[in-house]
């Protein structure tokens, strides 16, 4: 039981030390400190965190009938509701959006358009 239980730990500790890897490669090494403090301070408006620089993506972004849309990997998709901060403010004056994959497709989970207040 015990060598079973040091086995996961093992094999989560690499799931996520793989995870990690995948979205920081070094890219972020010189965001100045408060700048790296707001993306780590960015909440969602359901109170869920965005994470953080190495999890944003600066974007560019579209507005279609009152809807923002941004591209993400190559395919314009609407910003829910849910995901859009206003109340942050957006100290590097471009938009940002962070998103995940689940089950095959793409979820946005946070989005700061460029004139956010």
């Amino acid at each position: 039981m015990r060598r079973m239980v040091l086995a996961g730990l093992t094999m989560g500790s690499l799931a996520c030390a793989t995870v990690a890897a995948a979205f920081d490669n070094g890219q972020f090494d010189n965001v100045p400190p408060d700048i790296r403090a707001w993306f780590k301070s960015v909440v969602a408006p359901n109170g869920v965190p965005c994470c953080d620089v190495s999890d944003g993506h600066r974007t560019t972004y579209d507005v279609r009938d009152g809807t923002y849309w941004v591209p993400i990997e190559g395919r314009w998709m609407p910003v829910p509701e849910r995901a859009i901060i206003r109340d942050r403010g957006n100290p590097i004056s471009e938009a940002v959006v962070w998103y995940v994959h689940h089950r095959g497709d793409i979820i946005i989970s946070c989005f700061v358009p460029a004139d956010a207040v």
